[in-house]
């Protein structure tokens, strides 16, 4: 049955990562492969770097695939952390000749954000719920009953002058070398203007340093709940991998 498990894979602005998927758990069911994404990171490059690290991955699955961009039926309509000549490329048939397989693509945040409201922290939540990747960028995916609102891009939302993920990224903490307390205050007037605007719920918590939850969670000054991905950094993956084709049977 390994053969028959779907691969997920996501592209992020500076790893790519590629495993099998269980969906009945919401679990990576093989080792994680993790490469860098190749600079600069066009649709040639990141196409044949995702064929060699999906041929690594035993099995014969179909795959779903993240982008850090928009994406309307496969097509990739923004390229803030790739090079800029992803936009208008169709993603699914470049990675499909790439692979030989059956190919999807959705944005990475809300492929993410799937995972997580079906087996991880948005669980049982029905109003406005509000996922943020931190990482290289700002991603998110927003929710209401359960249902996903396709491609919000928050994370380009206007804030002290620039686009929010340049002033408060994960990516902006360690170029700046701020401290936890500092990048949490960033996060607090970010996620402040999240609330103005959207009066979530719930928010949740993911992207990589989403491990390192306790050093910044407990600093946030917000009035919504907050919780911290269950999925951590795996999220992404484990969200490619539901949006994967499904084969006949």
């Amino acid at each position: 049955m390994s053969s028959e498990l779907p691969i997920g894979v996501d592209i992020g602005g500076s790893g790519i990562k590629v495993a099998p998927v269980d969906l009945d758990k919401g679990a990576l069911a093989g080792d994680r492969v993790r490469v860098a994404t190749p600079t600069p990171a066009t649709p040639a490059a990141i196409a044949a770097v995702v064929a060699s690290a999906v041929a690594a991955i035993a099995g014969t699955g179909t795959v779903g695939l993240t982008m850090p961009s928009v994406v309307v039926d496969g097509v990739v309509k923004t390229a803030s952390n790739i090079d800029a000549s992803w936009i208008g490329t169709d993603a699914v048939s470049l990675f499909e000749k790439a692979t030989s397989r059956r190919v999807a693509v959705v944005n990475d945040a809300d492929a993410a954000g799937s995972a997580e409201m079906r087996y991880g922290a948005g669980r049982g939540h029905d109003g406005v719920v509000v996922l943020i990747t931190l990482g290289t960028g700002i991603g998110s995916a927003v929710f209401f009953k359960g249902v996903l609102v396709p491609n919000t891009e928050l994370g380009h939302l206007r804030l002290h002058h620039r686009d929010a993920e340049d002033w408060a990224a994960e990516s902006v903490r360690e170029r700046e070398k701020l401290s936890w307390s500092e990048w949490a205050h960033r996060l607090s007037s970010y996620l402040g203007h999240l609330e103005r605007l959207l009066y979530p719920e719930l928010f949740v918590i993911g992207g990589g340093v989403s491990h390192k939850s306790d050093k910044f969670v407990p600093l946030l000054e917000c009035t919504t709940p907050i919780e911290v991905a269950q999925l951590h950094n795996d999220a992404g993956i484990v969200g490619a991998a539901m949006v994967a084709p499904v084969e006949a049977t």
